[in-house]
């Protein structure tokens, strides 16, 4: 009826939507958007194309709900980055999320990846509305550290930005990371090894010099 509230989803209509998207999350993280086709989703989720639909609007219909869950998991790390902590401490607990992320979402960062690479075209309301205040809050706060000299002077959206760049290779370069580093140091270590190289790398050259 034209007004009513929306009915909540069933237990079954959840589970249904998480398996969906699971599968698509498979799916374009390997073919990109363009790549990837609601035949192929459907496959991977073990259903009807006319099931999936029943869901889902379509591809973007999807892909875009992958996006906007992926992004609010991205950005908690930085949501957690504490004005009134030590900022050492609060970097150092950044790059290590970061990195745990890179561990354990692979999947999703190469579809945020894919995504950024085309320019944007499905997620560029999100990135403007959600991605930038946030970014543009916690510069504000390493700027402030560095104006009070509680580090060095420093650009902090390009700290942030060289954060993302060096943390998320782990994931959307896993592959060459571990043939390069090899049998005997590219296990599960590799991880541990990058985060005690990234603290070394960003809090000495955070550290004022007297």
């Amino acid at each position: 009826m034209e007004g009513s509230a929306k009915r909540p989803r069933t237990r079954i209509q959840s589970e249904k939507r998480d398996v969906i998207l699971d599968a698509a999350l498979d799916i374009f993280s390997a073919n990109g958007f363009r790549g990837s086709t609601v035949d192929q989703i459907a496959e991977a989720a073990g259903m009807s194309k006319p099931n999936l639909l029943y869901y889902f609007r379509g591809k973007e219909d999807i892909h875009e709900s992958l996006i906007k869950q992926l992004l609010d998991t991205w950005l908690a790390p930085l949501r957690e980055m504490d004005e009134q902590g030590d900022p050492m401490t609060e970097i150092r607990s950044y790059i290590r999320r970061k990195l745990e992320m890179a561990r354990d979402f692979p999947r999703e960062s190469r579809l945020f990846a894919n995504e950024i690479l085309q320019g944007a075209p499905r997620t560029m309301p999100i990135l403007e509305e959600e991605l930038k205040p946030l970014v543009d809050e916690k510069a504000a706060v390493i700027r402030d550290w560095s104006r009070a000299g509680r580090i060095a002077k420093v650009d902090p959206w390009h700290l942030i930005f060289s954060i993302w760049a060096t943390t998320q290779h782990y994931a959307d370069f896993d592959v060459q990371v571990r043939t390069v580093l090899g049998p005997d140091r590219g296990g599960d270590g590799r991880f541990e090894d990058a985060a005690r190289f990234l603290e070394q790398l960003y809090l000495d050259g955070l550290r004022v010099r007297n």
